[in-house]
């Protein structure tokens, strides 16, 4: 043998040599690739989840479908819930709202004029020589009408008119009684604005018609104000 071929046992150049081909090192994980950075990702968990939970109507995601409202869906809806009144009492009908109304509105408005005509004698209620005694009147009216509702709605829930209708305020939260200042102003916004002369009975119309209009609930704007809804009782 030549002196100038090196022995395999001494080493020779080519065991330096940079682009001599050496076999592929196995890989560390168990996976392909070895554990290279740009190996193929884990799949996704189930319900298309991201970096957020789970996507509309999945778990853990920002717009979860799951019940989130008082009564098993958003208060006024929401993107995962199919059926805003799902789990709510049946809306009780405008017809028998309105009856309800008249019914409270004989009941206090009758007795309480003929006392107060009693009191400060007969008028003229289109003689403007009469606007003073008119005036004083229909305010008392008024007044009384909303201290009435206000015991009612807070105590029951119902005032004489609802109960004979078979419809009561319930609290848009729970469904409960609106207990304490919530039925207080209720009977506020319905009934207080009347006292301011002109515009205050337009606000008065717009507020009773917005339930003919207001989805879902039906409301009212004194029903906005307190966050309540008119249900039917079974």
């Amino acid at each position: 043998m030549s002196s100038d071929q090196p022995s395999p046992e001494s080493g020779g150049p080519d065991d330096n040599d940079p682009f001599r081909k050496r076999p592929p090192t196995p890989p560390t994980d168990g996976g392909t690739g070895g554990g290279s950075p740009y190996d193929t990702p884990p799949p996704p968990p189930p319900g298309g989840g991201g970096p957020y939970g789970g996507g509309p109507g999945g778990p853990g995601g920002p717009y979860d479908g799951a019940p989130g409202g008082p009564y098993g869906g958003a208060p006024y809806g929401g993107y995962g819930q199919a059926d805003p009144l799902a789990g709510m009492p049946p809306l009780a009908n405008r017809g028998r709202r309105l009856l309800a109304r008249i019914i409270d509105g004989i009941l206090i408005g009758v007795p309480v004029s003929v006392i107060m005509v009693l009191i400060v004698g007969y008028y003229d209620p289109w003689d403007p020589d009469d606007s003073g005694r008119s005036a004083t009147v229909q305010g008392t009216v008024m007044l009384v009408y909303f201290i009435y509702e206000g015991l009612m709605l807070s105590n029951s829930g119902q005032t004489v008119g609802k109960k004979l209708m078979r419809v009561r305020v319930a609290l848009l939260e729970n469904g409960g009684v609106p207990a304490g200042s919530v039925g207080w102003i209720r009977a506020a916004v319905y009934t207080l604005p009347l006292f301011v002369p002109c515009c205050g009975f337009v606000f008065w119309l717009i507020n009773v018609l917005n339930c003919t209009w207001d989805k879902p609930y039906q409301q009212c704007l004194h029903d906005k104000a307190a966050k309540t809804v008119v249900v039917a009782v079974e």
